[in-house]
């Protein structure tokens, strides 16, 4: 009897220390702080299989598609020619584009600084012919006909001239290559001193 106890007490320790030695070993199948660092880590790494991508990059200014127009340049220029220039490009771009002005152009009858227009024809003229080109248009804000410059239709509109007058007009500026002073009116036929008076300050030369 003594012999049996013994035994089964024995059995009884070996049987309490086995399930102590298996609990122990057994793996642990979630752990709820480890599973929530872990999910954070991952949404800080862009998330877990693909569900949160980085957006794309905004096209940056160069990678967009750029308006261009194109210009005539002609004139005083060192190469005349159709150009292709940026949108919102400026006179001043253009007349470099066609290798800058000559020697013999005017640098200040255009405004460099105006925006040019798909289409445009940008024309520098020479100081000879800015100067004619600013005559003209004091004659026109003063409303004086010029003689070596009117035409038949502008000739009438002066006291006195008619269709024949106005023609012979045009005939004497042909023939002698136009009026020195408008005192050489008076050397048409039809013309005298009496029509004269009446247009002296209606005309010019």
């Amino acid at each position: 009897m003594r012999y049996s106890w013994k035994k089964a007490f024995l059995l009884g320790m070996c049987l309490v220390y086995g399930c102590l030695s298996g609990c122990q070993g057994t793996a642990v199948l979630y752990d709820s702080t480890e599973g929530q660092e872990a999910e954070a880590a991952d949404v800080g790494n862009g998330g877990t299989d693909g569900l949160l991508e980085e957006a794309p990059a905004e096209k940056t200014g160069e990678e967009k598609q750029e308006n261009r127009v194109f210009v005539y340049v002609c004139g005083e220029v060192e190469a005349a020619g159709v150009y292709e220039l940026p949108e919102g490009s400026r006179i001043v771009d253009a007349v470099e584009a066609a290798g800058g002005m000559t020697e013999e152009a005017s640098g200040t009858w255009l405004n460099l600084a105006e925006p040019v227009s798909d289409g445009q024809k940008i024309e520098v003229p020479s100081r000879e012919q800015a100067e004619e080109l600013k005559k003209e248009e004091e004659e026109a804000q003063s409303g004086l006909v010029n003689l070596n410059t009117a035409s038949a239709e502008e000739l009438m509109t002066l006291s006195g001239v008619g269709e024949a007058k106005a023609q012979a007009i045009l005939d004497y500026r042909e023939e002698h290559g136009g009026f020195q002073k408008p005192e050489d009116l008076m050397e048409i036929p039809g013309i005298k001193e009496g029509v004269f008076q009446k247009i002296k300050d209606q005309i010019t030369v």
